[in-house]
């Protein structure tokens, strides 16, 4: 049943009335909560402010490297180290590695995008968990384990809240003795903070044409573990950046290795979603990218606590849509706000999170609703952070002409120039293909041979989807859909070799042989890991990821 019918036999559903409503317990939506609830306190009044949470709790779905820049933390609590914030390890040496098979060589100089003095190496999670607490504080409500599932419009097109997904459904989507209707949460104001390639922000993007006249956003992949290494072998606050091996010269990519406190090393693996090649697994990549000579003796004796996987926006300022909308706008990765140069975004959502809380509180002070709130793209274009993002604006676009030309490009742009006087380049590269559009046919490279994993150093993906602490009720609705079914075997295995068995860093999507020996899809829900790969990379757009009714990751230290 879909949820019409479902609301006609069950209806109608409950709804709540807020000021404002966040979807999304990230960085950039509990920024935004904070920032409303500050402001009120100031003015003297208060505003009724929500936050819906997907996961089991705020950060349980959340995965980053992470260093963290705490320059937009430090605007919105300027206290936060008398608060207890977890932001405990500084970074005490960068270093950058060239990798080829066998060697690692260090540039003799280092762009300034790669200095890290004066930031931390955090579990982005557990400063997730802290921002909830202050936001709570101050008197937000924030809801988990409720995922936001539908935009709702008013009667004029604007966006005026949202609803949250129905419960109790089982694989055939009928109801079961424990169903629920969805609640909507209505709101003068709707922000949406999901991350990258956010289910309902990827609607309003496409309803208001929020993209129009910018460059396509691309995407990576990344993959991390969490280890506790040999304490002989730990140098806190060590950050290790590489690129090269076991990647090719045209696939955008590399390593993040991060000494953090107590003898743990964060180490991850990221992949372009704009490689070429359909054999090509990132998850097999980054298993091989521990066995090199320079990296496996950080592991040797240790063992692996933990392991996730997430899309990232990579785009940047070319591929940033409009902000606001009719009601609504977006923040943090839901419209792409990452700086790919620097690795970093959540330093990045929090301050889009209070451009748009501004925005939204004058509004409402001014007894407006619903309208576009013009005054945060405004703001953002005056503020330091566009101006980090415009002087990083080439730094994905280099790579579309191979490593060695975005290596060069890279060291002019952001190490040269700022050192004659010039803080931004005065040129702009576009890019032109959406990532999806860049796979080519299977027939045109040979099958990658990955080695076997070890089960110490290296893991096969189902070991991995167990240190992720994933879990899906079986008996629900697939959250996986396939617009056109057939499509998986007559174009993406006779095409392109059945790129998503490979692309899933969780096993989700299997190729099995039917009785009469013809070939199937297989879709193992309860494996995925909320990373949207297969959303962003399915060469014909046909797999939408949708939130499911519960569960997922539940990240831990990550």
């Amino acid at each position: 049943m879909d949820t019409a019918q479902l609301i006609a036999e069950h209806g109608p559903r409950e709804s709540m009335d807020y000021d404002v409503v966040i979807v999304g317990a990230g960085p950039a939506g509990l920024a935004t909560a904070i920032r409303l609830k500050q402001r009120a306190a100031e003015a003297g009044g208060d505003l009724s402010v929500v936050v819906l949470e997907k996961g089991a709790e705020p950060g349980a779905h959340i995965l980053s490297g992470a260093i963290m820049d705490p320059k937009a933390l430090t605007e919105l609590i300027p206290d936060w180290k008398e608060r207890g914030a977890p932001l405990d390890q500084p970074v005490t040496e960068d270093r950058f590695l060239f990798l080829d098979e066998t060697n690692a060589k260090q540039p003799p100089l280092l762009p300034d995008c790669f200095h890290n003095e004066g930031n931390y190496i955090v579990s982005l999670g557990a400063v997730v968990q802290w921002l909830a607490s202050q936001a709570e504080e101050l008197g937000v409500e924030i809801f988990p384990g409720f995922a936001a599932t539908e935009v709702l419009y008013d009667d004029k097109g604007a966006v005026c809240g949202v609803a949250t997904g129905n419960l109790g459904l089982d694989k055939a989507g009928n109801p079961k003795g424990d169903f629920q209707l969805g609640m909507e949460l209505r709101a003068k104001y709707t922000v949406f903070a999901e991350g990258a390639r956010g289910q309902l922000g990827k609607q309003v993007i496409a309803k208001f044409k929020l993209d129009d006249g910018r460059d396509p956003q691309s995407y990576g992949i990344g993959l991390k573990e969490l280890w506790e290494i040999d304490p002989g072998k730990h140098q806190p606050g060590l950050v290790i950046h590489s690129a090269g091996w076991p990647l090719d010269a045209d696939t955008y990519g590399g390593s993040f290795l991060y000494h953090a406190g107590g003898n743990k090393v964060m180490v991850g693996f990221v992949v372009g979603l704009d490689y070429e090649n359909p054999w090509l697994s990132p998850f097999e990549e980054f298993q091989r990218f521990k066995t090199h000579p320079a990296i496996r003796g950080f592991f040797e004796g240790g063992r692996r606590l933990s392991y996730g996987a997430r899309a990232i926006t990579a785009g940047g300022l070319l591929s940033l849509p409009k902000l606001a909308f009719p009601g609504g706008v977006l923040v943090g990765c839901d419209a792409g706000f990452l700086n790919a140069s620097r690795i970093k975004g959540s330093h990045a959502a929090i301050k889009s999170g209070m451009l748009a809380a501004d925005a939204a509180f004058d509004a409402l002070a001014a007894e407006r609703a619903n309208d576009e709130l013009a005054a945060y793209p405004q703001a953002f274009e005056q503020s330091w952070l566009h101006a980090e993002l415009h002087r990083a604006r080439n730094f994905k676009q280099w790579f579309k002409k191979g490593r060695a030309v975005a290596t060069v490009m890279t060291g002019i742009e952001q190490w040269l120039l700022p050192r004659l006087g010039v803080q931004s380049p005065p040129w702009t590269i576009h890019r032109t293909e959406a990532d999806h559009t860049r796979l080519r046919p299977a027939t045109a490279f040979a099958p990658i041979s990955y080695p076997k994993p070890d089960g110490k150093l290296s893991f096969d993906r189902l070991s991995s989807v167990f240190a992720s602490n994933t879990n899906h009720e079986e008996d629900q609705p697939c959250h996986l859909r396939l617009a056109r079914p057939g499509a998986a075997v007559s174009v993406n295995l006779a095409v392109f070799g059945g790129p998503e068995a490979r692309y899933c860093p969780a096993g989700v999507y299997e190729f099995m042989k039917e009785a009469d020996g013809g070939d199937r899809l297989q879709i193992n829900a309860q494996n995925c890991l909320h990373c949207k790969t297969c959303d962003i990379k399915d060469p014909g757009q046909n797999i939408t990821w949708t939130a499911p009714e519960g569960g997922g990751p539940q990240y831990a230290g990550m």
